[in-house]
């Protein structure tokens, strides 16, 4: 089964991970602006989540086998990553096992080690969407407010939000399975694995997930790893602050 990808522009392969209950499309905006500088950017819906198909498996491994898959689908070679949270989870991963295929690695506000699950109030608030009596995105808004208290989040969740058919509310991501496996997505890298070319870390100053300590477990896995902070910026760094974070990355890459 072939992953759902939005292709834009052309030039060096550019492939773009979104994170946990996330999709391609939350990155649309910066993929375009990247397009714009001679890449050809692959915006990908990991499995269970987006346009993707869905499966009852779900791990680091078969997340770096599908994205294996779909470089060898799409002849790409020589490719810059870049993953944001669990999608960095997936990148480093990838990055550790075909190293050949990669010609920069970036990671996105997430450290290669464990982390403990703490989307408890998300997914319960996903869970009470009941959808034969949520008919509009304000009703389902309301219901995951009482779980969800920041309406930025709300938002982000709430684009995995479609009409499965007229008048027919849905979402896209596999809820279930994201439940029942979600000790998975906290899984650290494991402690073998190494990648040895370059590397970007970067990191929200007002996030918590990449902290001062992480420095030496980054550097045990990727060596030439450098660590920039984006500021006013927290996990979704992307989007808070999307110029300083367009910049970063263009640096690196170019």
């Amino acid at each position: 089964m072939q992953l759902y990808s939005n292709i834009l522009g052309e030039g060096k392969p550019f492939i773009i991970l979104h994170g946990f209950l996330g999709m391609s499309d939350n990155w649309k905006t910066l993929g375009t602006q990247f397009s714009e500088q001679g890449f050809q950017v692959h915006l990908i819906d990991q499995r269970n989540h987006g346009r993707s198909f869905w499966s009852n498996e779900f791990n680091y491994e078969i997340l770096a086998e599908d994205l294996k898959q779909y470089c060898e689908e799409h002849d790409l070679k020589d490719i810059i990553l870049l993953g944001h949270s669990m999608g960095g989870k997936t990148a480093m991963l990838f990055a550790t096992e075909y190293p050949e295929l990669l010609s920069k690695l970036m990671i996105a506000d997430i450290s290669p080690r464990f982390y403990p699950v703490h989307h408890d109030a998300i997914l319960n608030g996903l869970s009470a969407l009941d959808f034969s009596e949520i008919k509009s995105r304000g009703q389902a808004d309301k219901i995951l407010s009482n779980y969800v208290s920041d309406l930025g989040t709300r938002q982000f969740l709430l684009k995995n939000l479609y009409w499965v058919e007229k008048g027919q509310l849905g979402l896209r991501i596999n809820l279930d399975v994201l439940k029942n496996e979600i000790s998975e997505v906290g899984e650290a890298l494991p402690s073998y694995a190494t990648f040895s070319g370059d590397t970007l870390f970067l990191r929200g100053d007002r996030s918590e997930y990449i902290g001062v300590g992480d420095d030496g477990i980054i550097k045990n896995h990727f060596p030439k790893a450098e660590i920039a902070t984006i500021s006013n910026a927290g996990h979704w760094l992307h989007a808070e602050n999307p110029k300083d974070f367009f910049e970063a990355v263009m640096k690196f890459v170019v």
